[in-house]
């Protein structure tokens, strides 16, 4: 095989599996909707979701598992071969188990079909076919489809497996949806990595504050706000109304160069005249991750955060949230 011919080998096999995810889009319908109430239902009343399956299967089983956990719905797997011999303990009424079979003839998923019943589970057959044995069996059925198998011998699942993983991902996503998950719920379960930190870290947790934060009455002169400037060791300052305390305007290093080729006497203007007025903010609530994003979009250098009452209470300094390795 020439490399043209590996290349292009290795495109069919992309578009076969693309196939099948596009023939199970299509085939979504009321089961779908159906399986998505019965997990609800399940979840309500404290119940977990339980994947089994065997060969190709069970990987499958286990990154299905994996993403609802990761969503906060309780998951587990379970061998059904260590289910006939003791494993069974872990299920209970009112759980909800998916028996994934491609063919839907398992011997080992029919009877352990059987054995879930009689526990309170209520089953759902998890296949390509339509009309089998496991299907016939179970509470509940939902189907992929493809068309064949990207394997050249038509042996190793790959369509197959890529379309039951897709349709696993699908409910699981719009079951997120339903349940109105949002990132701050989804961080409950990711804390650690930069993953958790990008969804978990504060404005306030890393603003400058206190005596790093510079910020004096508008009615101060340029003099003023660049020894307060210097004093906290930042670029720029907050200017707040005296009596209200709420933001009026910053001025910063580069208004300072700006001012200086007007003025002969620059230290001794009012900062007013030349202080940037509704500055771009953030909350101090807001996450992290949040205020990168106004950095990159707007190319400024400092941010001022805002309480709840809209008065600042710090600066975001760009200069450190690179340390922060934020997504």
């Amino acid at each position: 095989m020439d490399e043209q011919a590996m290349i292009e080998r290795g495109r069919e096999c992309l578009d076969l599996e693309a196939k099948a995810l596009a023939q199970t889009r299509e085939s979504i319908n009321g089961q779908f909707v159906e399986i998505l109430k019965n997990i609800d239902s399940c979840v309500r009343q404290g119940g977990k979701l339980i994947f089994s399956g065997v060969g190709k299967n069970e990987p499958i089983c286990e990154k299905i598992k994996a993403t609802f956990n990761s969503t906060g719905v309780s998951a587990v797997y379970l061998d059904p071969l260590k289910a006939l011999h003791g494993d069974l303990g872990l299920c209970q009424a009112g759980d909800l188990a998916f028996l994934f079979s491609n063919s839907g003839s398992s011997e080992e998923l029919i009877a352990l079909n059987a054995f879930l019943k009689r526990q309170g589970v209520r089953t759902v057959a998890f296949t390509s076919e339509e009309v089998s044995p496991l299907s016939k069996t179970t509470d509940l059925s939902i189907f992929y489809f493809y068309g064949e198998e990207a394997c050249p011998l038509s042996l190793a699942p790959t369509s197959s497996t890529t379309a039951a993983l897709g349709l696993g991902d699908a409910l699981a996503m719009v079951f997120l949806e339903m349940r109105g998950f949002r990132k701050e719920d989804f961080a409950k379960y990711h804390p650690s990595g930069r993953l958790g930190k990008s969804l978990l870290l504060k404005v306030g947790e890393v603003m400058r504050k206190g005596e790093k934060f510079a910020m004096l009455p508008d009615s101060c002169s340029i003099r003023d706000a660049v020894m307060e400037i210097t004093r906290a060791r930042c670029g720029t300052i907050a200017l707040v109304d005296e009596n209200s305390g709420t933001l009026k305007g910053v001025f910063s290093d580069g208004d300072l160069r700006r001012a200086s080729l007007n003025e002969s006497d620059v230290l001794s203007v009012p900062v007013q005249k030349y202080m940037t007025r509704d500055p771009i903010t953030v909350t101090d609530d807001a996450l992290a991750v949040e205020a990168l994003k106004i950095f990159q979009t707007h190319r400024i250098n400092d941010i001022i955060v805002l309480d709840a009452d809209k008065k600042p209470v710090g600066v975001v300094d760009g200069q450190d949230l690179p340390s922060l390795q934020l997504i």
